[in-house]
Protein backbone atom coordinates (compact mmCIF):
# COMPACT_ATOMS: atom_id res chain seq x y z
CA UNK A 1 0.00 0.00 0.00
CA UNK A 2 2.85 2.37 0.79
CA UNK A 3 4.38 1.74 -2.65
CA UNK A 4 1.01 2.23 -4.34
CA UNK A 5 0.42 5.47 -2.46
CA UNK A 6 3.87 6.74 -3.41
CA UNK A 7 3.30 5.83 -7.06
CA UNK A 8 -0.09 7.50 -6.95
CA UNK A 9 1.43 10.59 -5.37
CA UNK A 10 4.00 10.81 -8.13
CA UNK A 11 1.30 10.20 -10.74
CA UNK A 12 -0.73 13.15 -9.52
CA UNK A 13 2.29 15.40 -8.91
CA UNK A 14 2.32 16.79 -12.45
CA UNK A 15 -1.41 17.63 -12.64
CA UNK A 16 -1.23 18.87 -9.05
CA UNK A 17 1.59 21.20 -10.02
CA UNK A 18 -0.43 22.40 -13.00
CA UNK A 19 -3.46 22.85 -10.76
CA UNK A 20 -1.35 24.79 -8.25
CA UNK A 21 -0.10 27.09 -11.00
CA UNK A 22 -3.66 27.52 -12.21
CA UNK A 23 -4.81 28.37 -8.69
CA UNK A 24 -1.98 30.87 -8.32
CA UNK A 25 -2.87 32.44 -11.67
CA UNK A 26 -6.56 32.52 -10.74
CA UNK A 27 -5.70 34.10 -7.39
CA UNK A 28 -3.53 36.68 -9.10
CA UNK A 29 -6.32 37.43 -11.58
CA UNK A 30 -8.87 37.72 -8.79
CA UNK A 31 -6.65 39.92 -6.66
CA UNK A 32 -5.65 41.90 -9.73
CA UNK A 33 -9.28 42.40 -10.73
CA UNK A 34 -10.17 43.61 -7.25
CA UNK A 35 -7.11 45.83 -7.25
CA UNK A 36 -8.02 47.17 -10.69
CA UNK A 37 -11.56 48.02 -9.66
CA UNK A 38 -10.39 49.67 -6.46
CA UNK A 39 -7.72 51.57 -8.36
CA UNK A 40 -10.23 52.74 -10.96
CA UNK A 41 -12.66 53.89 -8.28
CA UNK A 42 -9.77 55.55 -6.42
CA UNK A 43 -8.67 57.43 -9.55
CA UNK A 44 -12.29 58.26 -10.30
CA UNK A 45 -12.89 60.08 -7.04
CA UNK A 46 -9.40 61.37 -6.26
CA UNK A 47 -9.06 65.07 -6.84
CA UNK A 48 -12.35 65.40 -8.81
CA UNK A 49 -14.40 67.18 -6.15
CA UNK A 50 -13.51 70.61 -7.42
CA UNK A 51 -14.21 69.66 -11.03
CA UNK A 52 -17.59 68.11 -10.16
CA UNK A 53 -18.50 71.21 -8.18
CA UNK A 54 -17.72 73.39 -11.20
CA UNK A 55 -19.86 71.20 -13.46
CA UNK A 56 -22.77 71.39 -11.01
CA UNK A 57 -22.51 75.20 -10.84
CA UNK A 58 -22.36 75.44 -14.64
CA UNK A 59 -25.45 73.22 -14.96
CA UNK A 60 -27.32 75.35 -12.42
CA UNK A 61 -26.40 78.51 -14.33
CA UNK A 62 -27.54 76.94 -17.61
CA UNK A 63 -30.91 76.17 -16.05
CA UNK A 64 -31.44 79.72 -14.75
CA UNK A 65 -34.66 81.28 -16.04
CA UNK A 66 -33.02 84.72 -16.21
CA UNK A 67 -30.44 83.37 -18.65
CA UNK A 68 -33.11 81.69 -20.78
CA UNK A 69 -35.29 84.81 -20.88
CA UNK A 70 -32.31 86.94 -21.95
CA UNK A 71 -31.32 84.43 -24.66
CA UNK A 72 -34.87 84.60 -26.07
CA UNK A 73 -34.88 88.45 -26.10
CA UNK A 74 -31.24 89.55 -26.14
CA UNK A 75 -31.94 93.21 -26.90
CA UNK A 76 -34.39 93.69 -24.04
CA UNK A 77 -32.42 95.93 -21.61
CA UNK A 78 -34.20 94.62 -18.51
CA UNK A 79 -33.66 90.99 -19.41
CA UNK A 80 -30.07 91.70 -20.40
CA UNK A 81 -29.37 93.38 -17.06
CA UNK A 82 -30.87 90.44 -15.17
CA UNK A 83 -28.93 87.93 -17.26
CA UNK A 84 -25.56 89.66 -16.75
CA UNK A 85 -26.30 90.00 -13.04
CA UNK A 86 -26.93 86.24 -12.89
CA UNK A 87 -23.65 85.56 -14.73
CA UNK A 88 -21.73 87.85 -12.37
CA UNK A 89 -23.34 86.19 -9.36
CA UNK A 90 -22.17 82.74 -10.48
CA UNK A 91 -18.73 84.12 -11.43
CA UNK A 92 -18.03 84.73 -7.78
CA UNK A 93 -18.75 81.04 -7.05
CA UNK A 94 -16.69 79.58 -9.92
CA UNK A 95 -13.20 78.47 -8.94
CA UNK A 96 -11.74 80.25 -11.97
CA UNK A 97 -13.83 83.40 -11.26
CA UNK A 98 -14.67 83.57 -14.97
CA UNK A 99 -17.53 82.75 -17.30
CA UNK A 100 -18.53 82.94 -20.94
CA UNK A 101 -21.93 83.01 -22.64
CA UNK A 102 -22.65 82.76 -26.38
CA UNK A 103 -26.22 83.61 -27.48
CA UNK A 104 -27.01 81.45 -30.48
CA UNK A 105 -29.41 83.89 -32.14
CA UNK A 106 -26.79 86.62 -32.57
CA UNK A 107 -23.54 84.75 -32.00
CA UNK A 108 -22.52 87.36 -29.39
CA UNK A 109 -19.79 86.13 -27.01
CA UNK A 110 -19.98 87.52 -23.47
CA UNK A 111 -17.05 87.06 -21.09
CA UNK A 112 -15.58 88.25 -17.82
CA UNK A 113 -12.50 87.04 -15.91
CA UNK A 114 -11.28 86.74 -12.34
CA UNK A 115 -10.07 90.39 -12.23
CA UNK A 116 -13.46 91.70 -13.45
CA UNK A 117 -11.61 93.26 -16.38
CA UNK A 118 -14.71 93.47 -18.58
CA UNK A 119 -17.26 94.80 -16.12
CA UNK A 120 -19.93 96.64 -18.12
CA UNK A 121 -18.28 95.49 -21.35
CA UNK A 122 -18.88 91.72 -21.24
CA UNK A 123 -19.66 91.51 -24.99
CA UNK A 124 -16.29 90.60 -26.45
CA UNK A 125 -16.91 89.48 -30.03
CA UNK A 126 -19.26 87.55 -32.34
CA UNK A 127 -18.59 83.89 -33.17
CA UNK A 128 -18.29 83.08 -36.85
CA UNK A 129 -18.68 79.63 -38.50
CA UNK A 130 -15.86 80.54 -40.86
CA UNK A 131 -13.40 81.24 -38.06
CA UNK A 132 -11.47 78.07 -37.08
CA UNK A 133 -11.03 79.42 -33.57
CA UNK A 134 -14.83 79.35 -33.14
CA UNK A 135 -15.21 75.76 -34.31
CA UNK A 136 -15.43 74.63 -30.66
CA UNK A 137 -18.76 76.43 -30.32
CA UNK A 138 -20.44 74.75 -33.29
CA UNK A 139 -19.01 71.38 -32.30
CA UNK A 140 -20.44 71.82 -28.79
CA UNK A 141 -23.89 72.80 -30.12
CA UNK A 142 -23.95 69.62 -32.21
CA UNK A 143 -23.38 67.48 -29.09
CA UNK A 144 -26.85 68.16 -27.66
CA UNK A 145 -28.20 69.48 -24.38
CA UNK A 146 -26.08 69.23 -21.24
CA UNK A 147 -22.56 70.15 -20.17
CA UNK A 148 -19.62 68.97 -22.26
CA UNK A 149 -15.93 69.22 -21.45
CA UNK A 150 -13.24 70.49 -23.76
CA UNK A 151 -9.61 70.04 -22.69
CA UNK A 152 -7.13 72.75 -23.63
CA UNK A 153 -3.55 71.61 -22.92
CA UNK A 154 -0.56 73.90 -23.34
CA UNK A 155 2.45 71.60 -23.51
CA UNK A 156 4.94 74.50 -23.43
CA UNK A 157 3.50 76.07 -20.27
CA UNK A 158 2.58 72.64 -18.83
CA UNK A 159 -0.91 73.99 -18.13
CA UNK A 160 -4.09 72.01 -18.67
CA UNK A 161 -7.47 73.76 -18.58
CA UNK A 162 -10.88 72.17 -18.95
CA UNK A 163 -13.76 74.24 -20.30
CA UNK A 164 -17.27 73.23 -19.21
CA UNK A 165 -19.55 74.05 -22.17
CA UNK A 166 -23.25 73.78 -21.25
CA UNK A 167 -25.74 73.80 -24.16
CA UNK A 168 -29.03 75.60 -23.39
CA UNK A 169 -32.02 74.36 -25.36
CA UNK A 170 -35.70 75.18 -25.45
CA UNK A 171 -37.29 72.17 -27.07
CA UNK A 172 -35.18 71.51 -30.13
CA UNK A 173 -34.06 75.15 -30.46
CA UNK A 174 -30.58 76.07 -29.21
CA UNK A 175 -30.56 79.23 -27.10
CA UNK A 176 -26.82 79.31 -26.54
CA UNK A 177 -23.77 77.91 -24.78
CA UNK A 178 -22.36 79.06 -21.45
CA UNK A 179 -19.79 77.81 -19.01
CA UNK A 180 -16.52 78.34 -17.22
CA UNK A 181 -13.07 76.82 -17.05
CA UNK A 182 -10.89 75.25 -14.39
CA UNK A 183 -7.16 74.71 -14.23
CA UNK A 184 -6.50 70.97 -13.92
CA UNK A 185 -2.72 71.12 -13.95
CA UNK A 186 -2.37 70.26 -10.27
CA UNK A 187 -5.07 67.63 -10.53
CA UNK A 188 -3.29 65.86 -13.38
CA UNK A 189 -0.01 65.97 -11.51
CA UNK A 190 -1.69 64.40 -8.49
CA UNK A 191 -3.61 61.67 -10.33
CA UNK A 192 -1.71 60.59 -13.41
CA UNK A 193 1.84 61.35 -12.26
CA UNK A 194 1.58 59.72 -8.86
CA UNK A 195 4.43 57.15 -8.51
CA UNK A 196 2.88 53.67 -8.32
CA UNK A 197 4.85 50.56 -9.25
CA UNK A 198 3.30 48.88 -12.27
CA UNK A 199 0.35 51.32 -12.48
CA UNK A 200 -0.29 53.88 -15.22
CA UNK A 201 -3.40 56.10 -14.98
CA UNK A 202 -4.97 58.32 -17.62
CA UNK A 203 -8.25 60.02 -18.53
CA UNK A 204 -9.86 59.72 -21.98
CA UNK A 205 -13.03 61.12 -23.54
CA UNK A 206 -15.92 59.22 -25.16
CA UNK A 207 -13.95 58.78 -28.38
CA UNK A 208 -10.91 57.44 -26.57
CA UNK A 209 -8.86 60.63 -27.00
CA UNK A 210 -6.37 60.95 -24.13
CA UNK A 211 -7.17 64.01 -22.01
CA UNK A 212 -4.68 63.52 -19.16
CA UNK A 213 -1.53 61.40 -19.17
CA UNK A 214 1.91 61.59 -17.59
CA UNK A 215 3.31 61.68 -21.14
CA UNK A 216 2.22 65.09 -22.52
CA UNK A 217 2.69 63.82 -26.07
CA UNK A 218 -0.21 61.44 -25.55
CA UNK A 219 -2.72 64.24 -24.75
CA UNK A 220 -5.12 65.15 -27.58
CA UNK A 221 -5.09 68.95 -27.76
CA UNK A 222 -8.42 70.68 -28.40
CA UNK A 223 -10.26 67.40 -28.84
CA UNK A 224 -13.48 69.13 -29.86
CA UNK A 225 -11.99 71.00 -32.78
CA UNK A 226 -9.43 68.61 -34.23
CA UNK A 227 -9.66 65.15 -35.68
CA UNK A 228 -8.23 62.52 -33.37
CA UNK A 229 -4.77 61.28 -34.07
CA UNK A 230 -4.38 57.52 -33.84
CA UNK A 231 -1.30 58.00 -31.68
CA UNK A 232 -3.28 59.99 -29.10
CA UNK A 233 -6.11 57.56 -28.35
CA UNK A 234 -6.21 54.91 -25.67
CA UNK A 235 -6.84 52.30 -28.36
CA UNK A 236 -3.36 52.90 -29.77
CA UNK A 237 -1.86 51.54 -26.53
CA UNK A 238 -3.20 47.98 -26.95
CA UNK A 239 -1.59 45.65 -29.47
CA UNK A 240 -4.30 43.33 -30.75
CA UNK A 241 -7.46 44.39 -32.63
CA UNK A 242 -9.55 42.08 -30.46
CA UNK A 243 -8.22 43.86 -27.38
CA UNK A 244 -9.22 47.18 -28.89
CA UNK A 245 -12.74 45.85 -29.35
CA UNK A 246 -12.74 44.50 -25.78
CA UNK A 247 -11.61 47.90 -24.46
CA UNK A 248 -14.40 49.61 -26.37
CA UNK A 249 -16.86 47.08 -24.91
CA UNK A 250 -15.63 47.83 -21.38
CA UNK A 251 -16.09 51.53 -22.00
CA UNK A 252 -19.63 50.94 -23.27
CA UNK A 253 -20.49 48.80 -20.23
CA UNK A 254 -19.31 51.31 -17.64
CA UNK A 255 -20.87 54.19 -19.59
CA UNK A 256 -24.25 52.40 -19.62
CA UNK A 257 -24.15 52.07 -15.84
CA UNK A 258 -24.47 48.27 -15.83
CA UNK A 259 -21.16 48.07 -13.89
CA UNK A 260 -19.27 50.69 -11.89
CA UNK A 261 -15.87 49.50 -13.06
CA UNK A 262 -14.61 46.80 -15.41
CA UNK A 263 -11.27 45.15 -16.09
CA UNK A 264 -9.67 42.68 -18.50
CA UNK A 265 -6.22 41.40 -19.40
CA UNK A 266 -4.91 42.85 -22.67
CA UNK A 267 -1.63 42.98 -24.54
CA UNK A 268 0.01 46.39 -24.06
CA UNK A 269 3.42 47.01 -25.63
CA UNK A 270 3.94 43.27 -26.02
CA UNK A 271 3.08 42.41 -22.40
CA UNK A 272 -0.11 41.11 -20.79
CA UNK A 273 -1.47 43.83 -18.54
CA UNK A 274 -4.70 44.26 -16.61
CA UNK A 275 -6.69 47.20 -17.98
CA UNK A 276 -9.30 48.79 -15.68
CA UNK A 277 -11.96 51.24 -16.88
CA UNK A 278 -14.32 53.55 -14.95
CA UNK A 279 -16.69 56.29 -16.13
CA UNK A 280 -17.10 59.84 -14.88
CA UNK A 281 -20.69 60.28 -16.01
CA UNK A 282 -20.94 63.96 -15.17
CA UNK A 283 -17.81 64.74 -17.18
CA UNK A 284 -18.11 62.27 -20.02
CA UNK A 285 -14.58 61.00 -19.32
CA UNK A 286 -13.27 57.51 -18.71
CA UNK A 287 -10.46 56.85 -16.25
CA UNK A 288 -8.28 54.05 -17.64
CA UNK A 289 -5.66 52.30 -15.50
CA UNK A 290 -2.97 49.98 -16.90
CA UNK A 291 -1.57 47.52 -14.33
CA UNK A 292 1.44 45.24 -14.73
CA UNK A 293 0.40 42.38 -12.43
CA UNK A 294 3.88 40.82 -12.50
CA UNK A 295 5.23 44.02 -10.93
CA UNK A 296 2.34 44.42 -8.51
CA UNK A 297 2.05 40.78 -7.35
CA UNK A 298 5.22 38.64 -7.37
CA UNK A 299 4.26 35.00 -8.02
CA UNK A 300 7.42 33.83 -6.28
CA UNK A 301 5.66 34.61 -3.02
CA UNK A 302 3.60 31.44 -3.58
CA UNK A 303 6.64 29.11 -3.85
CA UNK A 304 7.02 28.49 -0.08
CA UNK A 305 3.33 27.67 0.11
CA UNK A 306 3.69 25.10 -2.67
CA UNK A 307 6.71 23.46 -1.04
CA UNK A 308 4.98 23.31 2.32
CA UNK A 309 1.89 21.73 0.75
CA UNK A 310 4.02 19.10 -1.01
CA UNK A 311 5.87 18.21 2.21
CA UNK A 312 2.68 17.95 4.22
CA UNK A 313 1.02 15.85 1.51
CA UNK A 314 3.92 13.36 1.46
CA UNK A 315 3.99 13.03 5.25
CA UNK A 316 0.24 12.58 5.47
CA UNK A 317 0.28 9.95 2.70
CA UNK A 318 2.92 7.89 4.55
CA UNK A 319 1.19 8.02 7.91
CA UNK A 320 -2.23 7.25 6.43
CA UNK A 321 -0.82 4.27 4.54
CA UNK A 322 0.59 2.67 7.68
CA UNK A 323 -2.58 3.35 9.65
CA UNK A 324 -4.71 2.02 6.80
CA UNK A 325 -2.77 -1.24 6.69
CA UNK A 326 -3.04 -1.82 10.42
CA UNK A 327 -6.63 -0.73 11.03
CA UNK A 328 -8.24 -1.83 7.75
CA UNK A 329 -6.30 -4.25 5.58
CA UNK A 330 -5.27 -6.64 8.35
CA UNK A 331 -8.76 -6.72 9.79
CA UNK A 332 -10.34 -7.13 6.35
CA UNK A 333 -8.23 -10.26 5.94
CA UNK A 334 -9.79 -11.65 9.10
CA UNK A 335 -13.21 -10.58 7.86
CA UNK A 336 -12.62 -12.50 4.62
CA UNK A 337 -12.09 -15.66 6.66
CA UNK A 338 -15.36 -14.93 8.51
CA UNK A 339 -17.20 -14.49 5.20
CA UNK A 340 -16.03 -17.89 3.97
CA UNK A 341 -17.33 -19.39 7.24
CA UNK A 342 -20.66 -17.59 6.81
CA UNK A 343 -20.96 -18.94 3.30
CA UNK A 344 -20.88 -22.40 4.87
CA UNK A 345 -23.59 -21.35 7.35
CA UNK A 346 -21.31 -20.59 10.30
CA UNK A 347 -21.90 -16.96 11.37
CA UNK A 348 -20.08 -17.16 14.71
CA UNK A 349 -16.70 -15.82 13.45
CA UNK A 350 -18.38 -12.78 11.90
CA UNK A 351 -20.49 -12.11 15.02
CA UNK A 352 -17.49 -12.44 17.27
CA UNK A 353 -15.44 -10.13 15.07
CA UNK A 354 -18.15 -7.49 14.96
CA UNK A 355 -18.68 -7.62 18.70
CA UNK A 356 -14.99 -7.05 19.39
CA UNK A 357 -14.67 -3.47 18.04
CA UNK A 358 -17.56 -1.19 17.05
CA UNK A 359 -15.72 0.72 14.36
CA UNK A 360 -16.44 0.57 10.61
CA UNK A 361 -14.88 -2.86 10.03
CA UNK A 362 -16.40 -4.31 13.20
CA UNK A 363 -19.84 -2.98 12.29
CA UNK A 364 -19.37 -4.30 8.76
CA UNK A 365 -18.76 -7.86 9.97
CA UNK A 366 -21.73 -7.74 12.34
CA UNK A 367 -23.89 -6.20 9.64
CA UNK A 368 -22.87 -8.99 7.27
CA UNK A 369 -24.26 -11.64 9.61
CA UNK A 370 -27.42 -9.65 10.28
CA UNK A 371 -27.84 -9.16 6.55
CA UNK A 372 -27.71 -12.91 5.88
CA UNK A 373 -30.42 -13.58 8.49
CA UNK A 374 -32.50 -10.66 7.23
CA UNK A 375 -32.16 -11.82 3.63
CA UNK A 376 -33.53 -15.24 4.55
CA UNK A 377 -36.48 -13.72 6.41
CA UNK A 378 -37.18 -11.26 3.62
CA UNK A 379 -37.00 -14.01 1.02
CA UNK A 380 -39.69 -16.03 2.80
CA UNK A 381 -41.84 -12.93 3.24
CA UNK A 382 -41.39 -11.99 -0.41
CA UNK A 383 -42.39 -15.46 -1.58
CA UNK A 384 -45.56 -15.28 0.54
CA UNK A 385 -46.42 -11.87 -0.89
CA UNK A 386 -45.77 -13.10 -4.41
CA UNK A 387 -48.20 -15.98 -3.85
CA UNK A 388 -50.82 -13.57 -2.50
CA UNK A 389 -50.32 -11.21 -5.42
CA UNK A 390 -50.54 -14.12 -7.87
CA UNK A 391 -53.90 -15.10 -6.40
CA UNK A 392 -55.09 -11.50 -6.70
CA UNK A 393 -53.93 -11.26 -10.31
CA UNK A 394 -55.60 -14.54 -11.16
CA UNK A 395 -58.84 -13.23 -9.65
CA UNK A 396 -58.52 -10.02 -11.68
CA UNK A 397 -57.99 -12.06 -14.83
CA UNK A 398 -61.51 -13.57 -14.46
CA UNK A 399 -63.34 -10.40 -13.37
CA UNK A 400 -64.53 -7.34 -15.29
CA UNK A 401 -62.91 -4.23 -13.78
CA UNK A 402 -65.74 -1.83 -14.60
CA UNK A 403 -68.74 -3.81 -13.35
CA UNK A 404 -67.15 -6.14 -10.82
CA UNK A 405 -68.85 -9.23 -12.27
CA UNK A 406 -67.13 -12.00 -14.19
CA UNK A 407 -65.67 -11.31 -17.61
CA UNK A 408 -65.79 -13.60 -20.66
CA UNK A 409 -62.84 -15.67 -19.40
CA UNK A 410 -64.45 -16.04 -15.96
CA UNK A 411 -67.76 -17.12 -17.44
CA UNK A 412 -66.11 -19.74 -19.65
CA UNK A 413 -64.38 -21.16 -16.56
CA UNK A 414 -67.65 -21.16 -14.59
CA UNK A 415 -69.49 -22.90 -17.46
CA UNK A 416 -66.83 -25.59 -17.69
CA UNK A 417 -66.84 -26.16 -13.90
CA UNK A 418 -70.64 -26.56 -13.67
CA UNK A 419 -72.04 -30.11 -13.28
CA UNK A 420 -72.29 -31.45 -16.85
CA UNK A 421 -75.31 -33.71 -16.05
CA UNK A 422 -77.51 -30.83 -14.90
CA UNK A 423 -80.00 -29.14 -17.19
CA UNK A 424 -79.05 -25.45 -17.28
CA UNK A 425 -80.36 -22.22 -18.74
CA UNK A 426 -78.45 -19.49 -20.53
CA UNK A 427 -79.45 -15.86 -21.09
CA UNK A 428 -77.76 -13.47 -23.53
CA UNK A 429 -78.75 -9.88 -22.65
CA UNK A 430 -78.12 -6.81 -24.83
CA UNK A 431 -78.86 -3.17 -23.86
CA UNK A 432 -81.20 -1.56 -26.37
CA UNK A 433 -79.94 1.49 -28.25
CA UNK A 434 -76.84 1.81 -26.08
CA UNK A 435 -75.06 3.93 -28.71
CA UNK A 436 -77.84 6.51 -28.36
CA UNK A 437 -77.08 6.77 -24.65
CA UNK A 438 -73.42 7.46 -25.37
CA UNK A 439 -74.26 9.98 -28.08
CA UNK A 440 -76.86 11.87 -26.05
CA UNK A 441 -75.42 11.68 -22.55
CA UNK A 442 -71.71 10.98 -23.06
CA UNK A 443 -69.49 7.97 -22.51
CA UNK A 444 -69.33 8.58 -18.77
CA UNK A 445 -73.11 8.13 -18.65
CA UNK A 446 -72.76 4.98 -20.76
CA UNK A 447 -70.33 3.55 -18.20
CA UNK A 448 -72.84 4.27 -15.42
CA UNK A 449 -75.62 2.51 -17.38
CA UNK A 450 -73.46 -0.59 -17.96
CA UNK A 451 -72.51 -0.79 -14.27
CA UNK A 452 -76.13 -0.32 -13.15
CA UNK A 453 -77.46 -2.96 -15.59
CA UNK A 454 -74.84 -5.42 -14.30
CA UNK A 455 -75.88 -4.68 -10.71
CA UNK A 456 -79.58 -5.14 -11.48
CA UNK A 457 -78.96 -8.44 -13.27
CA UNK A 458 -76.97 -9.71 -10.28
CA UNK A 459 -79.66 -8.52 -7.85
CA UNK A 460 -82.47 -10.19 -9.79
CA UNK A 461 -80.60 -13.50 -9.86
CA UNK A 462 -79.57 -13.48 -6.21
CA UNK A 463 -77.44 -16.52 -5.48
CA UNK A 464 -79.19 -18.55 -8.19
CA UNK A 465 -76.99 -18.02 -11.22
CA UNK A 466 -73.74 -16.65 -12.59
CA UNK A 467 -73.69 -13.35 -14.49
CA UNK A 468 -70.86 -12.00 -16.62
CA UNK A 469 -70.06 -9.23 -19.06
CA UNK A 470 -69.86 -10.92 -22.44
CA UNK A 471 -68.97 -7.84 -24.52
CA UNK A 472 -69.23 -4.05 -24.52
CA UNK A 473 -72.97 -3.71 -23.71
CA UNK A 474 -73.79 -7.43 -23.74
CA UNK A 475 -74.19 -9.68 -20.67
CA UNK A 476 -74.54 -13.43 -20.25
CA UNK A 477 -76.19 -15.43 -17.44
CA UNK A 478 -75.87 -19.13 -16.55
CA UNK A 479 -78.75 -20.64 -14.52
CA UNK A 480 -78.06 -24.11 -13.00
CA UNK A 481 -80.73 -26.85 -12.55
CA UNK A 482 -83.16 -25.10 -14.83
CA UNK A 483 -86.40 -25.98 -16.64
CA UNK A 484 -88.53 -24.21 -19.29
CA UNK A 485 -90.87 -22.61 -16.75
CA UNK A 486 -88.02 -21.53 -14.49
CA UNK A 487 -86.11 -20.13 -17.47
CA UNK A 488 -89.21 -18.14 -18.46
CA UNK A 489 -89.51 -16.73 -14.94
CA UNK A 490 -85.86 -15.81 -14.80
CA UNK A 491 -86.09 -13.89 -18.08
CA UNK A 492 -89.08 -11.92 -16.83
CA UNK A 493 -87.34 -11.13 -13.54
CA UNK A 494 -84.23 -9.83 -15.28
CA UNK A 495 -86.17 -7.65 -17.72
CA UNK A 496 -88.36 -6.25 -14.96
CA UNK A 497 -85.38 -5.49 -12.75
CA UNK A 498 -83.73 -3.52 -15.53
CA UNK A 499 -86.70 -1.74 -17.12
CA UNK A 500 -88.85 -0.87 -14.11
CA UNK A 501 -86.71 2.08 -12.95
CA UNK A 502 -84.74 4.73 -14.74
CA UNK A 503 -80.97 4.86 -14.30
CA UNK A 504 -79.73 8.03 -12.52
CA UNK A 505 -76.76 9.71 -14.21
CA UNK A 506 -73.94 11.70 -12.50
CA UNK A 507 -75.21 15.04 -13.88
CA UNK A 508 -78.62 14.58 -12.20
CA UNK A 509 -80.50 13.41 -15.30
CA UNK A 510 -82.09 10.01 -15.71
CA UNK A 511 -82.38 7.63 -18.61
CA UNK A 512 -84.78 4.75 -19.28
CA UNK A 513 -82.98 1.54 -20.14
CA UNK A 514 -84.44 -1.58 -21.75
CA UNK A 515 -82.82 -4.82 -22.84
CA UNK A 516 -83.39 -7.54 -25.37
CA UNK A 517 -82.89 -11.13 -24.18
CA UNK A 518 -82.11 -14.31 -26.02
CA UNK A 519 -82.42 -17.48 -23.90
CA UNK A 520 -82.08 -21.21 -24.32
CA UNK A 521 -81.87 -24.41 -22.31
CA UNK A 522 -78.51 -26.16 -22.20
CA UNK A 523 -78.62 -29.91 -22.58
CA UNK A 524 -76.16 -31.99 -20.53
CA UNK A 525 -72.82 -32.19 -22.32
CA UNK A 526 -73.76 -29.39 -24.74
CA UNK A 527 -70.78 -27.10 -25.57
CA UNK A 528 -70.72 -23.41 -24.73
CA UNK A 529 -70.25 -22.43 -28.38
CA UNK A 530 -73.39 -24.27 -29.45
CA UNK A 531 -75.38 -22.86 -26.56
CA UNK A 532 -74.26 -19.26 -27.22
CA UNK A 533 -75.12 -19.64 -30.90
CA UNK A 534 -78.67 -20.69 -29.98
CA UNK A 535 -79.06 -17.85 -27.47
CA UNK A 536 -77.57 -15.35 -29.92
CA UNK A 537 -80.04 -16.43 -32.60
CA UNK A 538 -82.88 -15.95 -30.13
CA UNK A 539 -81.46 -12.52 -29.18
CA UNK A 540 -81.27 -11.51 -32.80
CA UNK A 541 -84.90 -12.53 -33.22
CA UNK A 542 -85.96 -10.45 -30.22
CA UNK A 543 -84.09 -7.37 -31.46
CA UNK A 544 -85.44 -7.84 -34.96
CA UNK A 545 -88.99 -7.89 -33.66
CA UNK A 546 -88.65 -4.49 -32.00
CA UNK A 547 -86.33 -4.81 -28.98
CA UNK A 548 -87.34 -4.63 -25.30
CA UNK A 549 -88.44 -8.24 -25.49
CA UNK A 550 -87.11 -11.74 -25.06
CA UNK A 551 -87.01 -14.84 -27.23
CA UNK A 552 -86.50 -18.33 -25.77
CA UNK A 553 -85.13 -21.12 -27.93
CA UNK A 554 -85.50 -24.76 -26.84
CA UNK A 555 -82.92 -26.66 -28.82
CA UNK A 556 -81.91 -30.30 -28.47
CA UNK A 557 -84.10 -31.16 -25.48
CA UNK A 558 -85.21 -34.83 -25.48
CA UNK A 559 -88.98 -35.23 -25.64
CA UNK A 560 -89.55 -31.56 -26.49
CA UNK A 561 -90.25 -30.15 -29.93
CA UNK A 562 -87.85 -27.58 -31.40
CA UNK A 563 -89.93 -24.43 -30.88
CA UNK A 564 -89.31 -20.78 -30.22
CA UNK A 565 -91.24 -19.02 -27.55
CA UNK A 566 -91.61 -15.24 -27.37
CA UNK A 567 -92.03 -13.55 -24.01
Amino acid sequence: MLILVLIGTLAVAVPAYAAFNWMVAATVIKLGTLFAEKQVLYDRHRGLDALMREVSLAEALAGSQSIRDWANAENDPVLKRRGIAELEHFRQSFADKSYFFVINGSGNYYFNDATNSYAGDQLRYVVNPGNPRDAWYYSTVALGEGCHLNVDNDANLRVTKVWMNCVIREGKRVLGVLGTGIDLTSFIQEVVNIPQVGVTSMFVDRNGAVQAHRDQNMVDLRSLTTEMSAERTVFSLVDRPEDQGALQLLMNEVASGSVVAGSRFMSVAGKEMLVGVGYLDRLGWFNVTLMDMDSIIDKRLFVPIGLLLALVAGLVATVLTLLFKRTVLDRLKRLEIAVHAARAGDYKPALAMGAGTRDEVGRLSAAFTEMAVAVSDHTRLLEARVRERTVELEALAFRDVQTGIANRRGFVAAFDNAAPLDQRGLLLIDIDHFKTVNDNFGHAAGDVVISEVARRITTSLGSNGISARWGGDEFIVLLPENAPNRLHAAVLAVMASIGDRQVSLPDGRSVTVSVSVGACLVAPGQSLETTVEAADAALYKAKHEGRNRANISEVGMPGLPNVKRQV
